[in-house]
């Protein structure tokens, strides 16, 4: 059985006494940069919104050749964040906590982009995949809506991708994103105003064959007698709603929540704006700036993926991956223990999941985690002042470290990295998965170097400084459970400064086991510890029965 409990792997603060607190959450779309800023209700716990901010930058409009992010583009993106900043900064915002996802995610010049708008800005700006997109999606849709124990399908059409998401009051059954969007199918398929009939026929098709197999995964986690409701979120769908409403009841709801829009109706949109030109398309009352020339590719993915469902109707939800970031961050600091606390451990799921699914040996790993964070915690104040953030990037590599072994036996800590980099955990942003994969890489063998590929791909000093410490805490752990039997069953640490010594007493399990190989693969592992924390090491077993107590 394994011990997660033993690791304690996270601790999530309670907010008892906490006063509400205004955050603000920044989505860089492909089409569009948005801003919400809110506020926190730690009793009820639930959030309200203050002010919400949109600008269409169009980081989709990449360069042909190079797929790289235009300059001129770039420069729009961090003036609008720029301006972002000083509203939050008239709001009292404390905490921004931004995200960035298709285009900067493709884009060969993406991390060069955000490292510009840290260093100019000042702001950190989390890269996401698409799977992680598609949880946060599903958060924001959940505190919007009430689900009332029923299956939902969520459909969320962004510039670059499309989310498709199956979840219940409890949990996400099925998290997708496909690379079809708004502006990548606008920019890639339609080059004639209006429309031709040929081009036509290849946005459907083309749609519809991207969204087969992302559906086809949605419906096999659905049981045979469910019946789910198709909810719609996000700007497209927001925009196709509004020109609805706006021609139907000659006005637009004062919320769009619960909207419903027909399959018949979507199809009679559909046929309308492919006779329509840009320009015509412009002049619909209710029509965004600049979505007009993105909005028919949007309605025929939306048309294909409720045709592939087969639902007849669609129901608007106003909140989405903004929302569900700021859900995320609730989650992260406590403040909700209600009918999502079941995804304050989604870390813990994500990177459990992914240890199954490469059969690692769990009761193995669970002792390194277990003397890795023991190390960790013993050694904070006196070797390092990292705290709770870092200490869980080193459970996830102490648990997935071997996981490598699924592949080959050897050179499997490279293996490790591929696999972790390219899971696509849930819960973690780019930088720490690739800081979680780095960890794995140098659990043995070498030690860090600039000239292996994986560590250039850690641009931040810090970053690299926590790889190159916390691997070393690693190797340590591994050693200690060396036989992978259990022999040891815990460690007391002592640093002494004036001798500039790391004593490790080590307890093992029986008393007539001298744990010589694990002794053996100490000495043979604590060159990097001693060089990456300037101490020798000394490891003494320690035979005191009394002291197991």
């Amino acid at each position: 059985m394994v011990n997660l409990v033993s690791a304690n792997w996270e601790s999530v603060p309670t907010q008892t006494d906490q006063q509400d607190r205004i955050i603000a959450a920044i989505d860089l779309g492909t089409n569009s940069l948005h801003m919400v800023v809110v506020q926190i209700e730690p009793t009820l716990p639930s959030f309200s919104i203050i002010a919400r901010e949109k600008e269409t930058v169009r980081l989709g409009d990449r360069d042909l050749e190079t797929g790289n992010l235009k300059p001129e583009v770039i420069q729009r993106a961090i003036a609008t964040l720029g301006r972002f900043q000083k509203i939050a900064k008239t709001l009292n915002v404390e905490t921004i906590i931004a995200v960035a996802t298709s285009a900067v995610r493709e884009a060969p010049n993406g991390k060069d982009f955000l490292q510009r708008i840290e260093d100019e800005l000042g702001l950190s700006v989390d890269l996401i995949s698409g799977q992680e997109e598609a949880r946060r999606i599903y958060l924001g849709v959940l505190s919007g809506m009430e689900f009332n124990n029923h299956p939902h399908i969520i459909i969320d059409i962004g510039g670059g991708s499309t989310e498709l998401i199956l979840g219940d009051s409890h949990e996400a059954r099925t998290l997708t994103s496909t690379k079809v969007g708004a502006v990548r199918l606008t920019t890639e398929l339609i080059t004639t105003d209006p429309i031709s009939n040929i081009e036509l026929k290849y946005l459907h098709a083309y749609a519809r064959g991207m969204l087969e197999r992302a559906v086809e995964e949605v419906q096999a986690n659905l049981k045979d007698e469910e019946s789910p409701r198709l909810v719609g979120t996000s700007g497209t769908i927001e925009t196709l709603v509004i020109i609805h409403a706006r021609e139907k009841v000659d006005s637009v709801p004062s919320t769009l929540n619960g909207y419903e829009m027909s399959l018949k109706d979507l199809q009679e949109w559909v046929n309308r704006l492919r006779k329509m030109s840009n320009s015509e398309r412009a002049a619909i009352p209710g029509m965004p700036e600049k979505r007009s020339e993105v909005i028919l590719a949007g309605a025929v993915i939306l048309q294909e993926a409720m045709n592939l469902f087969g639902l007849e109707s669609l129901t608007v939800c106003e909140r989405s991956l903004r929302e569900g970031v700021i859900v995320d961050w609730m989650l992260t600091h406590g403040y909700i223990e209600d009918r999502l606390r079941y995804q304050t451990s989604v870390r813990q799921r994500s990177v459990l999941t992914i240890a199954n699914k490469f059969h690692v040996n769990l009761e193995h790993s669970d002792r390194v985690a277990v003397f890795a964070l023991s190390i960790f915690d013993q050694t904070k104040g006196t070797l390092h002042y990292w705290g709770a953030e870092e200490r869980q990037l080193l459970w996830a590599a102490a648990i997935l470290h071997n996981c490598g072994h699924y592949i080959s036996h050897s050179s499997h800590h490279k293996h490790s990295y591929y696999l972790i980099r390219n899971s696509e955990l849930l819960g973690y942003n780019e930088t720490e998965i690739e800081i979680i994969a780095n960890l794995a890489r140098y659990h043995r063998k070498s030690s860090p170097k600039k000239k292996h590929e994986s560590y250039r791909n850690i641009a931040s000093k810090n970053h690299r400084q926590i790889v190159n410490k916390l691997s070393a805490i690693l190797r340590l752990a591994v050693a200690l459970d060396r036989r992978q039997i259990g022999a040891i069953v815990k460690v007391q640490c002592e640093y002494l400064t004036e001798q500039q010594e790391f004593h490790l007493k080590i307890y093992p399990s029986r008393a007539d086991d001298d744990c010589a190989l694990e002794l053996w693969s100490l000495d043979y592992n604590k060159g990097v510890f001693e060089s990456e924390f300037e101490v020798k090491l000394v490891a003494n077993l320690e035979l005191n029965i009394a002291a197991f107590s």
